[in-house]
């Protein structure tokens, strides 16, 4: 009984203690011409560990809570003995109420990702400084897919982590990596994280909370009604797009949506394909043939 009461406190606090990321993390440095598997094996596990060993929020999450998500990092140049060029490609799911299904939040390829690495340096954050653009750009996509997970659970629930990840963007000002800075770009993460702040984009944290909580949540007890919910969620990107037509944030949201948008319309009457297929060519034309799809 001595032995077993240690070990049933310590397994109770790790179960409530669990941290809110599973995340998977990929290293690709085929594009390299010197190969060095030691050197990107421990990129891949300090990274690993950097999000998956850290507490992000307050709130206690159950292990089959915690978000799925993964990280594949792009080797494109090593441009000195520290210093790489590379790209990173940022993915999180959310569970669907009463099914087995994943529904993608955020599918994102950023081609900005300039970092200088040593092999077993210790990836550190500070909430007030800029310590490395690995640890800062990777701190800035957790924060990101934290808000778009807890905004698809609560109207606005998303807000302090995405303010976290403004403050990472404002820590980084001063940096000479690529990414950061309003005048470099109009999709680079300074303007994602102002624009999911901004009051002329509130549509789209709105519709983030009525097409999952409202619509997909509620698509196995009644098929009909939450179409009608994921129809009024798209109602709401209408009046971004007829404002900032070319947002990045509009495209965020479709490149991890349509390919669903249409799996979820391909059963439905063809009046209401009609009418969905007309408001999604309107919102986002780059994906017309995608959604012609809804008819077959």
């Amino acid at each position: 009984m001595r032995i077993l009461l240690p070990l049933l406190i310590l397994f109770f606090t790790f179960h409530l203690s669990a941290q809110e990321l599973r995340c998977t993390v990929e290293i690709n440095s085929s594009q390299l011409a010197i190969n060095d598997p030691a050197l990107f094996e421990n990129m891949k596990q300090l990274v690993y560990d950097f999000i998956n060993n850290r507490k992000w929020t307050p709130d206690n999450f159950k292990n089959d809570e915690r978000i799925d998500c993964s990280i594949l990092i792009n080797l494109t140049k090593r441009v000195s003995n520290e210093r790489f060029e590379a790209t990173i490609q940022v993915s999180s799911r959310r569970p669907v109420y009463g099914s087995s299904y994943n529904s993608t939040m955020i599918s994102h390829l950023d081609q900005d990702f300039d970092f200088n690495f040593q092999q077993f340096t210790v990836l550190e954050f500070s909430e007030n400084t800029f310590i490395s653009n690995i640890s800062s750009v990777l701190t800035y996509y957790v924060y990101l897919m934290l808000g778009h997970d807890y905004d698809s659970f609560s109207e606005d629930g998303g807000t302090p982590y995405y303010q976290q990840a403004l403050n990472v963007v404002n820590n980084a000002q001063s940096t000479e990596f690529p990414g950061w800075k309003a005048f470099e770009n109009q999709t680079n993460r300074y303007w994602i994280i102002e624009n999911t702040l901004s009051p002329r984009f509130k549509g789209i944290r709105k519709a983030m909370y009525i097409y999952h909580r409202e619509g997909l949540d509620k698509i196995a007890e009644n098929p009909a009604e939450a179409r009608k919910k994921i129809f009024e969620a798209l109602e709401q990107l209408k009046v971004v797009y007829d404002n900032i037509p070319n947002s990045i944030n509009l495209r965020m949201f479709f490149n991890s949506k349509a390919d669903e948008i249409v799996n979820i319309y391909s059963d439905a009457p063809r009046e209401e394909q009609n009418k969905v297929i007309n408001l999604l060519n309107s919102i986002d034309p780059a994906n017309t043939n995608k959604y012609q799809k809804i008819l077959e």
